[in-house]
């Protein structure tokens, strides 16, 4: 769904945080989109009852904004307020907040005139203590890190998966193109109640359920770091290559911040054509900096620089495109697990213009997409 800019807007939406022992970055670009869709919500320790709990989210829209700014702000309410939440029923809870929220929202004026046809995926994580509860609805998607190996994943879910697309074609709907009606490419989602209006079917019996999958996970020592993310970034990398390349970051920068926008960085010039939002909770057992891995990344700039000098000899001849081939078949060490090449082109395009200064950025980026 939605269109595409000529040229990407790459600026990135930023935010971080700390409490509970925990730590945590959030990075959004709107990337190639003719809008920003996407929303998230991230808080450590949430009201006096649950001082000890935090709790992140990351919402991808479709067909507008709406739906997942009104999921963002009121989710969290929406679970907390339920009686089994306050029960500790948490998995029962969280399931009725998600249902309430769908059922209150379409209620909305423009939503229930039809005006608004928007809807969002979801994935939220409560960390307590002792427990980690992860609910998805949609293909955005959590991962959870131990030991550089993702131990734990949600299922996107998709139409053509056996449990969805029997669900729709009971509600009267098809599958085509792998997506729901040949339109919807998620079979679970907030909003969408296009797809909602089925007479006789439950809330969770219709074309698109707003029914999360639910996840309960005993926290470990070892857990490294839980990743929420949408799927603009897991079109282009794998739950592997992520949790690697996350791992990699961490062992040379201690700056969250800087970790998120590496990944947004690393999924954009991988291809990746959606708005892309991510949050990473690093828990107490992360990764920290090692003189080692800081070395090995400072040898593999300086090599980068230096190949980077000694084909731009003649400026008016040298691009990009030719440096990053030059790059790619020059077997270099150290480049970051899980990111690839791919990973290292932010810092070779600002060696490419220390060296060739004057040169057009914006021509530059098309040139790497030109080559791809």
């Amino acid at each position: 769904m939605g269109s595409f800019l000529d040229k990407p807007n790459t600026d990135k939406c930023n935010e971080y945080g700390e409490g509970n022992d925990l730590t945590y970055a959030v990075a959004s670009m709107q990337g190639w989109r003719c809008e920003m869709e996407d929303a998230h919500y991230a808080k450590t320790g949430l009201d006096e009852n649950w001082s000890d709990w935090s709790y992140f989210a990351v919402f991808d829209g479709h067909a507008g904004v709406s739906v997942s700014a009104h999921c963002a702000k009121h989710l969290l309410n929406c679970i907390l307020q339920t009686k089994d939440f306050q029960q500790q029923n948490f998995i029962k809870g969280i399931r009725e907040g998600f249902l309430n929220l769908d059922e209150n929202m379409r209620t909305l004026p423009d939503l229930y005139e039809g005006v608004d046809k928007s809807g969002t995926t979801a994935v939220c994580a409560f960390v307590g203590p002792e427990h980690i509860f992860i609910a998805n609805c949609g293909d955005s998607r959590a991962i959870l890190c131990r030991n550089g190996e993702p131990v734990f994943s949600t299922q996107d879910h998709k139409p053509i998966l056996p449990g969805e697309k029997e669900r729709i074609m009971n509600a009267g709907g098809s599958v085509m193109i792998q997506r729901v009606n040949g339109s919807l490419a998620v079979s679970r989602a907030l909003g969408d109640y296009e797809y909602k209006n089925v007479k006789d079917k439950g809330q969770c019996e219709q074309l698109v359920s707003p029914e999360p999958e639910i996840f309960c996970l005993d926290r470990d020592p070892a857990d490294e770091f839980l990743i929420l993310a949408c799927d603009g970034i897991w079109d282009v990398m794998s739950n592997e290559e992520v949790c690697r390349y996350v791992q990699n970051r961490l062992r040379v920068t201690s700056d969250l911040k800087k970790v998120t926008n590496s990944v947004i960085d690393t999924c954009f010039y991988k291809g990746s054509r959606d708005n892309m939002s991510i949050i990473i909770i690093v828990f107490p057992g992360g990764p920290k900096p090692s003189e080692e891995a800081i070395e090995t990344e400072t040898e593999l700039n300086r090599q980068i620089y230096e190949i980077i000098q000694e084909n731009s000899q003649n400026p008016e001849n040298v691009n990009l495109a030719q440096i990053i081939q030059t790059l790619n078949s020059s077997n270099l060490d150290g480049i970051p697990e899980g990111g690839g090449m791919e990973s290292k082109y932010p810092d070779i395009l600002s060696a490419f213009n220390h060296v060739n200064p004057g040169q057009n950025e914006d021509l530059q980026i098309q040139e790497i997409f030109y080559m791809q």
